[in-house]
């Protein structure tokens, strides 16, 4: 815990430093015991590089795809914006933290979006990663096209004597789905960790994986975890209830939303251990994800 505090700590002083310092863990070597498929025999996951990503297969997500690549899926980045074309022959499709090109706005136009619920909807699984601000701001209304909405700030709980904005999932926190099942009892997810993420409601049909305490706090800012973390006050929404990661039903396809990056992937910060898939079960986490979403569970 005294890693996660210094982290937490780090992140909220750092601001825009963190981008600068952050990077993925070049050691990560995923342990992948049972494969669900043989090697590069699995379903196409394309992994979303043309919005400004700011996790990305040959970046910050290199180890996501080597966890992916060793379950045996086949992996692709995807370079072109979002069209019926470009998602042809695609299984899942990955979208972590875009970016717009303008502040404020959507990372996705219009027709993007329209395209990619259609693509949902006749068949495809789309795993959406929006982390706290400004990423949230940018997948904003493509989360709102499946009836999802993303509070864009940063999600702050009151957790093991301390407040952080790194949470620790487990127990009743953590719902009922396949996802969190696995397909043996050795899958069985436990405790998930995110590093810093905001909360998204839990739409219609969906199910609520993480689910956020009924004390936690939605602020605006970096600066406002620090502030709270030293007993100060800052304006915020109460956001207990809502969830940090969902699963969805939609038409024929399937949709996981995450409100938070690091724990799909593995990456080193200055001030504390590496973070993310080696933390708590975040790794089977994150394959109990691909395999809800490639419909093996």
């Amino acid at each position: 815990m005294k890693a996660l505090a210094a982290l937490a700590l780090g992140l909220a002083l750092a601001g825009t430093a963190v981008a600068q310092q952050q990077h993925a863990d070049a050691n990560f070597t995923p342990k992948v015991p049972h494969p669900a498929y043989a090697a590069a025999s699995g379903p196409v996951v394309a992994v979303d590089q043309a919005h400004r990503n700011f996790h990305t297969l040959d970046g910050r997500y290199t180890p996501f795809g080597k966890l992916l690549a060793a379950d045996g899926y086949r992996l692709r980045a995807s370079a072109l914006p979002f069209s019926a074309q470009s998602l042809a022959g695609v299984n899942v499709l990955v979208i972590a933290n875009a970016l717009s090109a303008t502040s404020g706005t959507s990372a996705f136009a219009p027709d993007e979006i329209a395209a990619v619920r259609q693509w949902v909807g006749d068949g495809g699984s789309l795993l959406l990663i929006a982390d706290h601000a400004p990423f949230g701001t940018a997948a904003k209304e493509l989360a709102a096209a499946f009836g999802v909405h993303l509070d864009t700030g940063f999600a702050v709980v009151r957790q093991n004597g301390a407040t952080t904005a790194n949470v620790q999932f487990r127990g009743r926190m953590l719902g009922q789905h396949p996802i969190l099942e696995g397909r043996t009892p050795s899958e069985r997810v436990k405790a998930v960790q995110s590093f810093t993420g905001e909360s998204l409601s839990v739409a219609a049909g969906a199910t609520a994986l993480l689910i956020l305490p009924a004390d936690a706090l939605g602020v605006l800012k970096r600066d406002d975890i620090d502030t709270l973390a030293h007993a100060g006050t800052v304006p915020g929404m109460r956001i207990g209830g809502r969830a940090q990661a969902i699963a969805l039903p939609f038409g024929r396809g399937r949709v996981v939303v995450a409100g938070e990056a690091a724990m799909f992937t593995e990456q080193d910060f200055p001030w504390a251990d590496r973070v993310g898939l080696t933390s708590e079960d975040d790794q089977q986490f994150a394959l109990n994800v691909l395999h809800w979403l490639t419909r093996l569970i």
